[in-house]
C-alpha cells in the first residue's frame, strides 16, 4: 500500500477548477488577458489592472532585441 501526503500523488486538478476554487474560496482571480469570454473592454481592463500590480508584459519582440 502506498501513502502520499495530500497534495501529492494521484491526479491533476483540472486548471479552471483550481481557478474557480481560487475564486470562491480565497477571493483570488486569475484571468487571462486573451480570454475569448471576455469583451475587449473587459480584457482592456484586465491588462491595465496587470499593468498597474505588475508592470507591462515582456513580448517574443522583445526578447529578440536583447
Amino acid at each position: 500500500m502506498k501513502w502520499h501526503p495530500p497534495g501529492y500523488g494521484g491526479g491533476r486538478s483540472d486548471v479552471a477548477q483550481v481557478k474557480q476554487a481560487g475564486w470562491l474560496e480565497q477571493g483570488v482571480l486569475a484571468v487571462s488577458v486573451e480570454d475569448h469570454r471576455l469583451t475587449w473592454p473587459e480584457r482592456e481592463l484586465v491588462r491595465q489592472l496587470g499593468e498597474k500590480l505588475f508592470g507591462k508584459r515582456t513580448t517574443r519582440e522583445d526578447h529578440r532585441h536583447e
